[in-house]
């Protein structure tokens, strides 16, 4: 409504997933958009900022791409109406939380490029650490830059090395040579549909396949959403090249060994849906296990087990089959508030976090609880959800952190801020948990963090500092304004 402010705030100061990407191809020829659409609703939880489709159609005009984007939810975006303008039996959709580069429109994805040598859509899940060297490079011999981003870095990277290859997919082979750091890239060509991994896969994504159309996504959830069977991940630094009369082509020239593997372990915790496999592992049984590891390594008597919705739940539960605790329901989640709505002001009466988030007095009325949450980031929020419990009466709360804590910042794609920011910067836990007023505070070891997904290599650098690599020397990461 006109006059209205929205300002964005998080539900208790958890971590933000940047992006979710979606590539589809119809081999008979039919409509594509109403699939995307679809799978970009289940991927919704990667990114609340922006969304996008863009598709051609392979039996009309060569490199004619229709598109739409826009700021807000995916329901909110796209109407049927809108849908049914979009013809073409190959697209690709994104879903966007800004880390690097602002919210506004120009940056929703996917970006569609016009070039010597035809069209390229590209939506892109990640953050390059290069990318400032790259734009420089690119502006200093004549590139015009319409984003922020720098997923058009790589759209130009990949548009200047196809002047000079012999196909697309060796033009991605060759932008991927240059570019570094954490990429899930889907790519429509006007006849292929293309999707690459960093070398390093700290992003997921994924291969289905539904009839005789073929599927590109960040997760598997997607592809059960939209009726697909999966097929296989996309390996890290695999370049996949989906056309009819070859399907599926893989070059894996960009490969590295699986112990330099760096997936993002947040994917695991918190980002993926649980109902999601990422590289063969359940996210499901991945906190499960988180849970089990809290519950034998740092163990409390009490009387419930609960979970901070949603990301807390399944962690929780896995607390509670390991200890013998009952598991229990203490909060109801006002699941009509996205990410962005009217914050109280200083003078209201309402609290921002009981807007979304509310105890259930009969619950935890009397009893000891241990509270499962995946992350304290700045812990601003904590407090008040501890708070929350006390005064619906619970007798003692045990906070329990599925992640161990946060000591260093995330270049590649998750907004942990810089170190100043963090709870856990210059705090020992003892102190960490008198600020948030728990009665006994417990955090994930590290050493447990690769159990969690079967012993595949992880990036672990927002806790030791050690990162898979170099992290960049300017930090281009957007910051997160409430």
């Amino acid at each position: 409504m006109p006059g209205e402010i929205f300002v964005q705030e998080e539900l208790n100061d958890n971590l933000r997933e940047e992006c979710g990407v979606f590539g589809i191809y119809d081999f008979d020829g039919g409509n594509v958009a109403e699939t995307i659409y679809y799978g970009l609703l289940s991927l919704q939880h990667r990114g609340q900022e922006s969304c996008g489709i863009a598709v051609t159609d392979t039996n009309g005009p060569k490199g004619k791409i229709l598109s739409s984007r826009d700021m807000g939810l995916v329901n909110e975006s796209f109407s049927a109406k809108k849908l049914g303008k979009l013809a073409g039996d190959i697209g690709v959709g994104h879903v966007r939380y800004s880390t690097a580069g602002s919210s506004t429109r120009e940056n929703a994805q996917p970006l569609v490029l016009n070039y010597v040598k035809g069209t390229l859509g590209l939506a892109h899940n990640g953050n390059l650490v290069n990318a400032p060297e790259l734009r420089r490079e690119l502006e200093y011999t004549g590139a015009i830059f319409q984003t922020t981003i720098d997923s058009e870095v790589i759209a130009y990277h990949i548009a200047r090395e196809r002047l000079k290859s012999k196909t697309v997919e060796e033009a991605v082979a060759r932008a991927m040579a240059k570019i570094k750091g954490a990429y899930a890239l889907v790519i429509m060509s006007p006849r292929k549909l293309i999707g690459a991994r960093d070398p390093f896969g700290f992003k997921p994504l994924c291969i289905g396949k539904r009839d005789n159309t073929y599927i590109l996504a960040s997760e598997s959830c997607a592809l059960d959403t939209v009726g697909a069977e999966f097929i296989r991940d996309v390996e890290p630094g695999e370049i996949v090249t989906i056309s009819p009369g070859k399907g599926i082509v893989s070059d894996k020239s960009m490969c590295v060994e699986p112990a330099k593997h760096g997936r993002c372990i947040f994917e695991y915790i918190y980002f993926a849906r649980p109902d999601s496999r990422l590289d063969g592992v359940s996210v499901y049984q991945s906190r499960i296990l988180s849970g089990k590891f809290l519950a034998m390594d740092s163990p409390v008597e009490a009387d419930l087990v609960v979970g901070v919705p949603e990301s807390g739940n399944v962690a929780a539960l896995g607390y509670s089959m390991q200890s013998g605790i009952p598991y229990g329901q203490a909060f109801v989640k006002n699941t009509y508030i996205g990410r962005t709505f009217i914050k109280p002001g200083q003078k209201s009466r309402e609290n921002s976090v009981q807007v979304k988030l509310n105890a259930i007095r009969e619950a935890v009325d009397g009893k000891r609880i241990v509270m499962i949450d995946d992350s304290i980031v700045r812990g601003t929020t904590s407090d008040r959800i501890v708070r929350m419990l006390r005064d619906a009466g619970a007798k003692e709360v045990h906070m329990r952190v599925s992640a161990p804590p946060f000591l260093w910042p995330c270049y590649f794609g998750t907004d942990v801020p810089a170190r100043e920011q963090l709870i856990a910067y210059n705090r020992s836990i003892e102190e960490i948990r008198q600020v948030i007023g728990a009665d006994t505070l417990g955090y994930l070891r590290v050493e447990r963090l690769k159990e969690l997904v079967g012993g595949m290599g992880i990036c672990e650098g927002c806790f030791t500092g050690e990162y898979p690599i170099e992290p960049p020397k300017e930090d281009i990461r957007g910051e997160y304004v409430e």
